[in-house]
């Protein structure tokens, strides 16, 4: 095996590049086919052992191949070479490949904007205050490699660069806040196209028997809500979504009566008691709905999006949720709804498919056996089956095994085991088969009070299915069988939850208290992150102008503060560095600057030294200072001591000359 060249200056720039580059396609490989990280990482990996071993790098029939391939495989892979996905893979790829061509500087500068590029379709995928935080780091490294893409001559040290392009980012802070603040936004803050193609984790508008076992071990956040006023009892928090009333024997299905709206129920909404006033923040779900506690009768208020109620009392917006979206409702607990006597749009709620679950038929038929069919029989009905499920053996369980055909009868009779989402749905069949109406009403029930800041955090884990049966005179009634069969499950914070990680287990054993207080500190300040940053809009700009004193903000009046916010800052930073140009001499601040410098190569320098004196220093180290480096310090030591006539320099060539030889 060939001896490694010795690694030169270009060498250990090019490899810090490099491996920024990793950093920055690493953040991005969940959201690439395999194929593209795997030939991203190939490449890279390549172009760093050619750098360390000196390779020649591959000629334009190789790079031009690749390329080919690359555009082959995005196409095949994505069916285009247009849009979010096939886009994102594109560029990860040219960007790679980039890196077989970089021999100069001017290739440094491409790779290093072709890399920032890349970081921002990171923001596609997660706008999270961790991808935030990640994508800083991997700014900061690609401002480190410009930074020493221009500083051409010596041996800076990486750190050094590193200080710099900090300096630099935190200079350009007060500019970036400015322009968060004020820059007109038409859209939510990133203002990135979403593909409609793309999944989100959460609720569907269907349910499969044995679905919603694995959406309860994920412990992702699906909205965060604030009370104006203390938080409800959690046996009362029932966020409505998607009712269900169609059943195939499987699968659950809205109903049909919902399109056209003429043939569906009428909502028929009574509410009493004291309103609940309170704010959410529904995380993105690619889906319309609004989640919203039982029972909500005006629209919330929105922001660029308008929201329907449908006869069912589920609300809906006029486009899916595909980024973080705060809204304000009001909501009461008490409430009636649905028609009190019986109406033709009842039956589809008492339909149940042929041929399916014969034994909890059979059980309906036994219990309508000797009933006297009076005004109470449907109460009477359900607390039979509600006492069926507390007392005859039955459990709540996140593993409750495959379903069969006859879910029903399998939940009633073999298993007695299920998650919300088996109870709920052979507890509707059993009613359906006992002649009451009934259906499915799916959302999230219940969450987690921070203490830090007093949000309600609401989990995927929290996505619950509870019945509505409809009673004569009544109408629609909320039935939550789950209730009893796991009242822990509704009533407080015995939930069942998937087995935590190795690590966090450990910890958690350990220390429960403390994990749990950094996790109430972590949600508060991401919390904190949604609020203040990825739901600041317009509408929030308009307020922050109202509160600086304009009465009617227009988009005009917002482009004044702006130009006025730059210009200021503009002419303070002149003004700063004029007044820093007085305050200091610059002929001593050139004098420390070559100290410091040859301090950092290890000649020792007493701080008092003349430009004569630190000459002396250097000459006496091996190797020898270049002369480059004699010539300026004697003109440094001329300028300041000789008269005006004996030398050329000035202070300001002196300066320049030592950015060059810096």
């Amino acid at each position: 095996m060939a001896a490694p060249h010795p690694l030169t200056r270009e060498g250990r720039d090019t490899l810090f590049l490099l491996a920024t580059m990793a950093g920055v396609v690493g953040l991005l490989a969940a959201h690439l086919p395999w194929w593209c990280w795997t030939l991203t990482l190939v490449v890279l990996t390549w172009r760093a052992l050619g750098t360390w071993r000196g390779w020649p790098l591959p000629g334009a029939v190789w790079r031009i191949g690749l390329v080919a391939v690359a555009a082959g495989a995005t196409f095949a892979t994505h069916r285009t070479l247009l849009g979010q996905e096939a886009g994102v893979t594109l560029i990860v790829v040219l960007l790679a490949l980039k890196t077989l061509e970089l021999r100069a500087r001017r290739d440094a500068f491409v790779v290093f904007f072709l890399g920032m590029f890349t970081l921002l379709t990171h923001f596609f995928y997660s706008q999270s205050l961790l991808t935030a935080a990640a994508v800083l780091l991997a700014t900061w490294g690609l401002l480190t490699s410009l930074v020493l893409a221009h500083m051409p001559n010596g041996r800076p040290s990486v750190w050094q660069a590193a200080r710099t392009a900090g300096g630099m980012a935190l200079m350009g802070a007060p500019i970036m806040l400015a322009l968060f603040l004020f820059f007109p936004r038409l859209s939510p803050l990133w203002g990135l196209p979403t593909d409609g193609k793309t999944g989100r984790s959460g609720l569907s508008g269907t349910m499969q028997v044995g679905a919603m076992a694995e959406l309860a071990q994920d412990t992702t956040t699906a909205l965060r809500v604030r009370f104006d006023g203390p938080v409800p009892d959690s046996s009362l928090l029932y966020f409505r979504g998607p009712v269900l009333s169609r059943f195939d024997g499987r699968n659950w299905e809205p109903s049909a009566a919902l399109w056209p709206p003429s043939r569906a129920l009428k909502a028929e909404l009574t509410v009493t008691g004291n309103p609940i006033r309170y704010e959410v923040t529904a995380e993105p779900s690619n889906r319309p709905w609004l989640m919203l506690l039982e029972v909500t009768p005006t629209a919330p208020t929105l922001t660029e999006r308008t929201a329907r109620m449908t006869p069912d009392l589920q609300w809906l917006t006029d486009r899916p949720l595909t980024d973080l979206t705060r809204y304000r409702a009001t909501s009461h607990l008490s409430f009636a709804h649905g028609p009190a006597e019986p109406v033709l749009g009842l039956q589809e709620h008492v339909d149940l498919p042929a041929s399916f679950n014969p034994r909890t038929l059979a059980l309906a038929r036994s219990w309508l056996q000797g009933e006297v069919n009076d005004a109470t029989l449907p109460q009477r009905l359900v607390q039979r089956a509600l006492d069926q499920l507390r007392t005859g053996g039955y459990t709540y369980t996140l593993a409750p095994g495959v379903y069969g055909t006859h879910t029903a009868d399998e939940f009633w009779f073999d298993r007695k085991e299920g998650f919300c989402e088996h109870i709920a749905s052979s507890f509707v069949v059993l009613m359906r088969a006992l002649d009451i109406p009934a259906r499915i009403v799916t959302g999230y029930q219940g969450g987690e009070v921070n203490p830090v800041d007093g949000w309600l955090t609401v989990r995927q884990s929290d996505a619950h299915a509870w019945a509505e049966v409809w009673w004569q005179g009544q109408g629609w009634v909320r039935v939550d069988p789950t209730a009893y069969v796991a009242p822990s499950r509704i009533q407080g914070p015995g939930r069942l939850a998937a087995p935590a990680g190795t690590l966090a287990g450990a910890l958690s054993r350990v220390s429960p208290a403390f994990i749990q207080q950094l996790r109430n500190n972590w949600e508060a300040l991401n919390s904190s992150w949604n609020q203040w940053v990825l739901n600041y809009s317009q509408g929030r700009q308009m307020d922050l102008l109202r509160h600086l004193g304009f009465e009617t903000p227009s988009w005009q009046e917002l482009g004044y503060v702006l130009a006025a916010l730059l210009g200021g800052s503009t002419l303070g930073l002149v003004g700063w560095l004029a007044w820093s140009q007085r305050q200091h001499d610059p002929w001593l601040r050139l004098l420390e600057q070559a100290r410091q410098a040859a301090t950092r190569q290890g000649t020792r320098i007493p701080p008092q030294a003349t430009p004569r004196q630190l000459l002396q220093s250097l000459q006496q180290q091996a190797p020898p200072v270049d002369q480059a480096w004699v010539n300026w310090l004697l003109a440094l030591e001329a300028v300041r001591y000789a008269p005006p006539e004996a030398h050329s320099s000035s202070l300001r060539q002196l300066q320049r000359q030592w950015r060059q030889l810096r």
